[in-house]
């Protein structure tokens, strides 16, 4: 039991992650804090939080007096400016956490502002999403059943890994760990360049001249490759820039499968054409039945 939470961004990420403590009875009171006094107010409307934080310091400090837990869900671009607004409020016995979808950034960040306080950082990353932001998006069952990823620092105490890891877990999410390293080679290929992807597409045929024209007759496999680009651009601003290298090296390898495709194409290769298919094709049945034979029901979640 979480006697207090205290949530920096309520929006999707931050107010689901709420509204799934509060449905599993996991937490006593729910502090928002944000930029935008609006979607604060909005959130406590509909229940996600209890409390608006004050943005001066003696609201930040009020804010987090007595916290067990403080989840940075606003955009990565952001945790610094947060992390050392709270540094110097930060008492010992509070956690702080992060839902960012770069890890490296975040956690060099958190070393130059929370210096000699680093060791209350868990690092982490929920991996679940829709493509609709604020308050009004937030659902109290976006995290059953799926991932979050912890990247554990050397300073971190092993029960303040476990107090992160125990939130997660009370809004029916499986735990995964990996290095801040690891992390973001992974989500570069899997999710970074795949939401590059679809908002290039999508752009691409917003500005031709016949655009109307294209959206009218785009049907069902449009809508599912470019769902993603209903994604918050800020967000994904940002994500692209702090995992720069590492989505530089698989839009490049990405180019370089584009180009081979490419000379298929133009030289009439069908076999060619037909074997790069087939390969995906299979990789996406394995991938599929893999996930299906690990998500197993909340009570029987593992970490991994």
């Amino acid at each position: 039991m979480l006697n207090k939470v205290v949530i920096f961004g309520v929006g999707l990420i931050g107010g689901s992650f709420a509204r799934s403590l509060k449905k599993a009875g996991a937490v006593g009171s729910v502090v928002g804090m944000g930029r935008s006094a609006a979607s604060l107010q909005r959130a406590r409307e509909l229940g996600i939080i209890d409390v608006i934080g004050g943005g001066d310091e003696q609201g930040v400090s009020e804010a987090l007096a007595g916290a067990d837990l403080v989840l940075l869900a606003a955009p990565v671009a952001q945790t610094e400016a947060i992390l050392a607004a709270i540094a110097p409020h930060l008492r010992p016995g509070t956690v702080v956490t992060d839902a960012g979808s770069t890890k490296s950034d975040v956690v060099a960040s958190a070393r130059r502002a929370l210096g000699g306080k680093i060791g209350q950082f868990v690092p982490g990353h929920p991996i679940a999403g829709r493509e609709t932001n604020g308050p009004e998006a937030a659902i109290d069952d976006l995290y059953v059943g799926k991932k979050v990823v912890l990247t554990a620092l050397d300073e971190n105490a092993a029960d303040d890994v476990e107090r992160v890891a125990a939130a997660w877990r009370a809004c029916d999410a499986v735990i995964h760990r990996l290095t801040p390293q690891e992390h973001d080679k992974v989500f570069a290929a899997v999710s970074h360049l795949p939401h590059l992807l679809a908002y290039a597409l999508v752009d691409d045929i917003a500005n031709k001249p016949h655009a109307d024209l294209l959206f009218q007759y785009a049907a069902s496999g449009f809508r599912d490759f470019t769902r993603i680009a209903g994604s918050s651009p800020e967000m994904w601003r940002d994500i692209s820039l702090a995992n720069q290298s590492a989505l530089l090296t698989e839009l490049d390898a990405y180019l370089a499968q584009l180009t081979g495709l490419r000379a298929r194409l133009a030289a009439g290769d069908g076999a060619g054409l037909e074997r790069v298919y087939s390969n995906a094709q299979h990789a996406r049945h394995q991938w599929i039945t893999a996930i299906e034979a690990a998500e197993a029901p909340p009570s029987q979640a593992k970490e991994v």
